[in-house]
């Protein structure tokens, strides 16, 4: 039994229609790869302008959390509009018009002039990029194999992790030369490039949805309300709130300002940290598109992995809240790289359904995520300002909020390992 068929409420068997040749896969997995290069980018780069817009906007850690957290909140408000839009018009269209925001929202950050402005122009780049990532995943789920597409995917955060590498060391020496606001004339530039990329090489949807769409009964032609009955999504969503937007809360934002304002770290020694986490998480991201094949092929499920992976990375977590200004970048790389475990989820999902459902699977599990990660870098930010406020130092203010956070990790873990998926395949979306 293959780790699909093991782990998803819908058997593995759908095939995809229309499998790209091999040369013709890697053309269209780099053009797609440029534009989420330049997603995670951007979702990144707040961790490491923190101490400058922390100075020139006077802001709290609530505010950061927020700003950073504004990203996330746009993103998650375009997932569900976005898993029908793909279905319906498939990558090529839905993302390059969601691209095009993303340009707007780059240069109206950089002639921001007060934290409003600031927010706004982040939620609308959270939006412009919202389809980065779960576009190519859908064509991926029709155009690849599956051991292919665990490839991909694995690879796809790979290059997620290179974005996040550019947006350490890279910006904080361009900083200096440019300062932060034409940065963002940079970032509009490549995503224009992505653009041109994508609309050369990635294929158009053949028809309006895929074949298997089109037997199916009036009644149960795809919706989402196909996606939350499924105790498989149901049971997956919990973790992916709290543990996997809870991850990326942490890299994306709140590792910096634990080295510095815990660890004691100057702002150049933190994007140096930050730049060794992100290097240590495409190393492993690397890793699992080598291994995924194998795994697959030898029983090693998704649910299988995520059983075994997640609790080591709250054992991870919890020490180092515990060492305190002890825990340096090491410690939150090392955390990561536990954590990168979940990533293994999203495929997972995605192949748990037919093709015809494969855009709001993916989405409607991406929703989840980044409703997380916004709730998470935010609410982080709450909590650390409310300790303070109850008299408790910056150190043990940070420990609390962190431990807070590995709280809810535990009860999720404890739901879906008591949760049970669906122990046959839903005959209305068949």
């Amino acid at each position: 039994m293959s780790a699909v068929q093991e782990a998803a409420p819908f058997p593995a068997a759908h095939a995809p229609s229309g499998l790209l040749a091999r040369r013709a896969g890697v053309v269209v997995f780099l053009a797609f790869a440029a534009a989420y290069f330049c997603s995670t980018l951007v979702r990144a780069i707040t961790a490491t302008l923190a101490p400058v817009l922390t100075q020139e906007f006077s802001l709290h850690a609530r505010d950061l959390g927020l700003l950073a957290g504004g990203y996330f909140l746009g993103f998650a408000a375009t997932q569900l509009p976005l898993g029908t839009w793909l279905d319906r018009h498939g990558p090529k269209r839905v993302i390059l018009c969601f691209l095009s925001l993303a340009v707007l929202a780059c240069l109206a950050f950089s002639a921001a002039t007060s934290f409003t402005w600031l927010l706004l122009a982040r939620v609308l780049l959270g939006m412009g990029v919202s389809a980065c990532l779960m576009a190519p995943l859908t064509g991926y789920r029709r155009w690849f194999d599956t051991g292919t597409l665990l490839r991909a995917n694995s690879w796809m955060l790979m290059t997620g992790s290179l974005g996040m590498l550019a947006s350490t060391l890279p910006v904080q020496w361009l900083m200096p030369l440019t300062g932060w606001r034409p940065l963002f004339w940079i970032l509009a530039g490549l995503i224009l490039l992505s653009m041109v990329a994508i609309a050369w090489v990635v294929p158009s949807w053949q028809g309006s949805t895929p074949a298997s769409a089109a037997t199916l009964a009036p009644a149960q032609q795809p919706s989402y309300s196909h996606v939350w009955r499924s105790r498989y999504f149901r049971k997956m969503s919990p973790m992916a709130f709290f543990n996997y937007g809870g991850v990326i809360a942490i890299q994306t934002l709140w590792a910096g300002p634990w080295m510095i304002r815990v660890a004691g770290y100057t702002p150049l020694e933190a994007a140096t940290g930050l730049f060794w986490i992100n290097g240590a998480m495409l190393l492993t991201f690397w890793t699992w598109g080598m291994v995924n094949p194998w795994l697959s092929q030898h029983g090693w499920s998704a649910n299988r992995l995520i059983t075994w992976g997640v609790p080591l990375s709250m054992t991870v977590l919890a020490v180092n809240i515990a060492a305190g200004p002890a825990t340096g970048w090491a410690g939150w790389a090392l955390f990561c790289m536990c954590a990168s475990v979940m990533g293994l989820a999203q495929p997972a999902v995605g192949m748990a359904f037919p093709q015809a459902l494969a855009g709001r699977a993916l989405s409607g599990y991406n929703l989840v995520i980044f409703a997380g990660v916004f709730v998470m870098q935010w609410g982080i930010g709450l909590l650390i300002d409310a300790f303070l406020a109850m008299g408790l130092d910056r150190v043990a203010s940070f420990q609390a909020a962190l431990a807070v956070f590995l709280c809810c990790c535990l009860a999720s873990y404890a739901f879906f390992h008591g949760a049970k998926a669906d122990p046959t395949p839903d005959n209305s979306t068949q």
